[in-house]
């Protein structure tokens, strides 16, 4: 298809994963202010690390997928076409759900429900923000492909 959707990406003009940073931050704060631990001993420390790096290793796939496929990660700027492979065989956002998991991760670390809570608010706005515009852009850019891979392959997990 060749159309306005080629010329540019989704409207969505800053990193979206900011909005997993802000939400980690401000949840912080919130626990420097009012803190509240997990209730769980030192030992969750390495598990929520464990969290954290599978994340992390889950970035690096999805910055490979988009490398291979010679399109671009930005959101805002055009994408060449949908990657359905690697990770992208079974979720649309990897990369939204890795940063998922550094918070989860992070709050273990850290014996912070306010930090392991952060991911919530920052999935539901990177939705409203972000994901409703990419697969509108996606809709409308590759048509049929991008619904029988939206009907095929579920958006988070």
């Amino acid at each position: 298809m060749n159309n306005a959707a080629d010329k540019k990406g989704p409207a969505v003009k800053f990193p979206p994963p900011l909005i997993f940073l802000g939400a980690l931050l401000f949840a912080y704060a919130i626990q420097l202010q009012l803190p509240i631990s997990l209730g769980i001993t030192q030992i969750t420390k390495y598990p929520g690390l464990a969290i954290v790096a599978t994340g992390v290793f889950v970035l690096l796939l999805s910055l490979i997928s988009f490398l291979r496929a010679k399109t671009s990660i930005e959101p805002w700027k055009p994408t060449t076409h949908i990657i359905t492979t690697g990770l992208y065989a079974y979720s649309r956002n990897p990369i939204y759900a890795a940063f998922c998991l550094i918070n989860i991760g992070l709050g273990l670390v850290i014996n912070s429900l306010w930090v392991l809570l952060s991911f919530l608010p920052a999935a539901i706005l990177v939705y409203y923000i972000a994901i409703r515009r990419e697969e509108a852009y996606l809709e409308t850019k590759f048509g049929s492909q991008y619904l029988r891979y939206k009907l095929k392959v579920r958006r988070w997990l």
